[in-house]
């Protein structure tokens, strides 16, 4: 997959197979726009589809990890959008209705359907459809001057792009009526607490430290944690029965796998296994 600069973040490449994003227009703290997204879900489709990316991980330039939408009522920036001008908008409820369906809510969507894994490091302001995204993501580091929080009724407004629905995951159903409707932004700390965050790192340390998790990860088998990273996805809803049909379906291909037999092989002979040969071909 090769590197491209795009609408709102940069990506860049790391050994072995991270996709490195980062939100890139710190002026306005990384707020998001529409082209910004509709660019954010054709990188995300294409790290799904090219078998070199293994980890995505998304950070902030600057101040911020993605401080909600743009809400100052500019025009985008277009000069490097990998698609053409959006049409349409927010001028009635209509518009409304796509622009989330289509837009907005199918970037965390896109998130949630990668098999590869995702980290969030989350190095500032993570507001709103900030939040979210780093709540859809698989892990979350936070610098310790980060803040997070669901700004949304700040502006009468709802979380719209799905930030409800993940905060619910994480926090349970009294958590988030707490944390929405009080309009609570926490900082790294209390957001461990809380259970928002993996782990909370100094300022300066969290991209090497996030990195080293996303290494730890691509080195994993990919192709097991990747079953079972869906699976417990849909563990989550499903019932007992349905979750171990899942389960069973999925380890009738992991077993057969070469990566299963590497990792037989390598614990007899009591050596660190050397999983994805077929990725590295």
């Amino acid at each position: 997959m090769e590197p491209a600069t795009l609408t709102g973040f940069d990506t860049t490449i790391e050994e072995p197979g991270i996709l490195v994003i980062t939100f890139d227009n710190p002026e306005a703290l990384n707020a998001s726009t529409a082209p910004m997204k509709r660019d954010l879900v054709e990188i995300l489709t294409q790290a799904q589809m090219d078998d070199s990316v293994r980890v995505v991980l998304f950070t902030g330039a600057g101040p911020a990890f993605w401080a909600g939408d743009d809400l100052s009522g500019r025009k985008p920036d277009r000069s490097n959008a990998a698609v053409p001008p959006i049409f349409g908008g927010h001028h009635s409820p209509t518009g409304t209705y796509n622009g989330l369906r289509v837009i907005s809510q199918t970037v965390n969507t896109s998130v949630r359907h990668l098999d590869k894994l995702t980290v969030a490091a989350i190095n500032g302001f993570a507001i709103q459809t900030g939040l979210s995204l780093a709540l859809a993501c698989d892990f979350r580091l936070a610098a310790r001057s980060a803040k997070l929080g669901s700004g949304t009724l700040r502006f009468g407004l709802l979380p719209d792009e799905g930030g409800h629905y993940l905060l619910i995951q994480h926090l349970g159903l009294a958590g988030a009526i707490d944390f929405m409707m009080r309009k609570r932004i926490v900082d790294a700390e209390e957001a461990h607490r809380l259970g928002l965050v993996n782990e909370v790192v100094d300022d300066e340390q969290l991209m090497p430290e996030a990195l080293a998790l996303a290494r730890e990860l691509a080195d994993g088998p990919q192709m097991a944690m990747r079953m079972l990273k869906r699976s417990i996805y849909l563990a989550a809803e499903q019932t007992w029965a349905h979750a171990l049909e899942d389960i069973a379906a999925r380890t009738a291909v992991t077993d057969h796998h070469p990566d299963a037999r590497e990792g037989g092989l390598a614990f007899r002979d009591k050596r660190r296994p050397q999983f994805n040969a077929e990725l590295d071909r």
